[in-house]
């Protein structure tokens, strides 16, 4: 069993991330990161996968990628695809949702305030990576612990 997070090192992918890793932890499944990069500056910058004067290097963003995943949860794996310089979310979450299918996901946690509003909004691949019936969705809302002991004892983000 694969547990894939969508992450684009925000704050809420990086507590999926955790969130994760946390379950792995209890049921001794595999974790991998799936970034989608789109070849645009603009949208590295917005991530701040970039400074405001780097040239887009695809390997320096990759790096970056896998160095944030790794201070959040080492024993995940990070796995991206490349993307159009425009691609739009319906692009993006559906080589999510492919990438999850591939790697037999399980499950594929999602962080996203607005995907726990309101799963159409444009703002989020949430609602569209939720929409694949092939594996459960578990939405991250809040940058907080979760209440569950044995989750939080594991969390590197909320550590007691």
């Amino acid at each position: 069993m694969t547990y894939v997070v969508s992450f684009d090192d925000r704050r809420l992918a990086r507590v999926a991330l955790d969130r994760a890793q946390s379950y792995a932890s209890l049921t001794d499944e595999r974790v991998v990161a799936v970034t989608v990069v789109p070849k645009n500056p603009s949208y590295a910058r917005e991530r701040d996968w970039l400074g405001p004067d780097e040239s887009f290097e695809l390997q320096a963003i990759l790096e970056r990628l896998a160095e944030a995943v790794d201070g959040i949860a080492p024993e995940a794996e990070f796995e991206y695809v490349l993307a159009d310089r425009y691609a739009s979310p319906g692009t993006i979450s559906s080589k999510i949702r492919r990438k999850a299918r591939d790697l037999d996901a399980a499950v594929v946690f999602v962080g996203s305030e607005n995907a726990g509003r309101m799963l159409t909004t444009l703002r989020s691949v949430g609602h569209s990576v939720a929409a694949d019936d092939t594996y459960d969705v578990h939405i991250v809302r809040r940058a907080r612990a979760t209440g569950v002991p044995a989750l939080d004892e594991h969390s590197r983000l909320f550590e007691s």
